[in-house]
């Protein structure tokens, strides 16, 4: 069972440690929480099982079910990406030389309007993934392992790996994390941090439109109201692993969604969300910097 549960856990943590990116990302160049995230997670998620649906409709989801979901993917991740950069450029960026706690009003602001906006277009109902992955189980010493996990735990690697290296190894991660460091010696040595800050919202978005899809294909319903929840645990993870830090967000992420696997599976599933508060809190209490974190002000 322990062993089960870690699995189960990896596969949570997994989608939490992509959502948990864009807050970090967000945070170490701008230094602000952005609540909104968690929206746009959840708008990746509708859009995937539209479009899917659309697919479906068309009966082109019968024959090529793999095509199918990697064009939901771009679809979702295309207008996921539009969401974030229209959020930045109307409701963060004029606020950029405001007082700190404005963005993080704004912030809020854009978070319930998206979900209103969602729940007013879509319905207050749950939606439902056209489509059930029911086959292809593997067992090994007793332990349950579906096709699905696997293709999420094996997708969510690869995006961590990819924004790894783009942020290490390309001239635009370079660049993010030059004006993460000093935004106005970037913009003395010619660097566009206005462009660096859309694109980091654009990336976050990215993943969080993969983290959506993901959660509405494994679990099989979403509603507008998952964004909040799953924006605060992947908040959580991202404080876990020290906010600002790319490798502490996926740590964070893998290991908030072992524990509460671990908590729901030993304790209570019924408290499965209260592992998360848990955390934040002892986290800020014991070591406000995180685990991969630094007391200094150590950014993207």
């Amino acid at each position: 069972m322990f062993l089960q549960q870690v699995i189960n856990g990896l596969i949570l943590g997994s989608i939490y440690a992509l959502i948990a990116l864009g807050y970090t990302m967000v945070y170490g160049i701008l230094e602000l929480i952005n609540f909104a995230h968690g929206e746009i997670y959840m708008i990746g998620a509708y859009l995937s099982i539209i479009s899917f649906g659309f697919f479906t409709t068309m009966g082109i989801t019968q024959h090529y079910l793999i095509l199918s979901l990697i064009l939901s993917f771009f679809f979702s991740a295309l207008f996921c990406a539009a969401y974030g950069f229209t959020m930045e450029k109307l409701a963060y960026r004029p606020l950029r030389q405001a007082h700190r706690l404005s963005p993080l009003i704004s912030a809020i602001g854009v978070s319930i309007f998206l979900q209103n906006y969602v729940m007013l277009t879509q319905g207050s109902g749950d939606l439902v993934f056209p489509h059930r992955f029911t086959v292809g189980e593997l067992y090994f010493s007793g332990i349950r392992i579906t096709v699905l996990q696997l293709v999420i735990l094996g997708s969510a690697i690869v995006l961590m790996g990819s924004l790894y290296f783009l942020v290490q190894n390309t001239l635009i991660g370079k660049a993010m994390r030059a004006t993460a460091q000093d935004k106005v010696m970037s913009n003395l040595l010619g660097i566009d941090t206005d462009l660096i800050i859309s694109v980091t919202f654009v990336l976050g978005s990215l993943l969080a439109a993969a983290a959506g899809m993901m959660v509405a294909m494994y679990y099989g319903t979403v509603n507008f109201f998952i964004g909040y929840i799953a924006g605060i645990k992947a908040f959580t993870a991202a404080v876990l692993g020290g906010i600002g830090s790319i490798p502490g967000a996926m740590l964070g992420g893998l290991l908030l969604g072992m524990v509460e696997s671990l908590g729901a599976g030993y304790i209570s599933s019924e408290y499965k969300d209260l592992f998360a508060f848990l955390i934040l809190i002892l986290v800020l209490l014991f070591r406000p910097s995180g685990l991969l974190g630094s007391p200094l002000k150590e950014k993207v």
